[in-house]
């Protein structure tokens, strides 16, 4: 970090230096931004802890030199985002001019197949979701009368903050897209009071559960794609060689039935197989991009970096 600068340029509190470093991220990627936040508040809030005697105000002017103003900050982050998503980023693969080349090249993507993978997993983590939030919203609303209601929503708003954390770590590992890799930030200077009222406020606490309830529809509709296009795809390609090896002229894949057909045909049912398998892996990548920018909009964006 560089040298300390004056103390008349530094914040006098963390919220305020924490809304200097929201101002100098401005532009970033939100999950970028949710990482700083929590980090320095996390480390400013420890030396707080460590030094008692301390306002706030010394507190910040001693570790500016270590640590850095809001500014110096910003720019840490933006070039170690940089570092980190080239060293994270798959190997680019070679250009390909003919669209021959643009499409049977998808297969050598690392990428395609994690959405695939993605896709498939989306039944599982989708049924997940929708009975947790179905759950949780339906105690919530039933416990509301008691007392033990309040400590009930608290605590079940903060279990869809872990699990938007969670899911964005497989969006991100996945999909590509970059997510947050730190909780959400939170003014834990604020009253406890106060804390609540901006976790009931925070659009994310409502889109994130509104996400939690698609990923049921959406998970039903990605698993039946793929389950039923890869069945297809093989079933095309393998009937004809199970054909010739004197199988049926027919081949079952679950509740798919693949015909062989005359001898002359299997040739056009093995291109059609292969032309099929590789139109698969397209869409589950261009599925996965969408779905990724679906899951950034709606677990991480919000008003409080528009």
């Amino acid at each position: 970090m560089n040298a300390a600068h004056p103390d008349s340029l530094l914040p006098s509190t963390i919220p305020a230096y924490l809304d200097q470093l929201r101002v100098a991220l401005a532009g970033a990627d939100p999950a970028l931004v949710q990482d700083a936040l929590y980090d320095a508040e996390e480390y400013l809030r420890s030396e707080l802890a460590e030094h008692p005697d301390r306002s706030e105000a010394e507190v910040i002017a001693s570790v500016a030199g270590s640590y850095g103003a809001p500014a110096e900050v910003a720019e840490i982050y933006r070039e170690t985002e940089v570092r980190v998503q080239t060293a994270l980023r798959p190997p680019a693969a070679p250009p390909r001019r003919s669209w021959v080349g643009r499409f049977f090249g998808v297969a050598a993507e690392p990428r395609t197949y994690a959405a695939l993978l993605y896709m498939l997993l989306a039944l599982a983590t989708g049924i997940f979701y929708f009975t947790w939030v179905v759950t949780g919203v339906s105690l919530s609303l039933g416990l509301a009368v008691l007392i033990v209601g309040v400590p009930f929503v608290i605590l079940y708003f903060g279990s869809v903050r872990v699990l938007s954390l969670v899911e964005g770590r497989l969006v991100e590992a996945m999909l590509g897209e970059r997510m947050p890799r730190r909780p959400l930030y939170a003014a834990r200077g604020r009253p406890w009071l106060q804390r609540i009222g901006d976790m009931f406020a925070d659009p994310r606490t409502w889109s994130a559960q509104l996400y939690f309830v698609l990923m049921l529809p959406l998970g039903i509709l990605y698993f039946t794609l793929v389950a039923t296009l890869l069945a297809f795809s093989i079933g095309c390609i393998a009937a004809p060689v199970a054909t010739a090896f004197g199988a049926p002229n027919w081949v079952t894949l679950g509740d798919l039935v693949v015909g062989a057909g005359a001898p002359w045909t299997w040739p056009l049912w093995m291109a059609v197989g292969i032309l099929a398998l590789f139109a698969t892996l397209h869409l589950a990548r261009g599925i996965g991009h969408l779905h990724a920018q679906l899951a950034k909009h709606l677990l991480v964006k919000s008003a409080q970096y528009a």
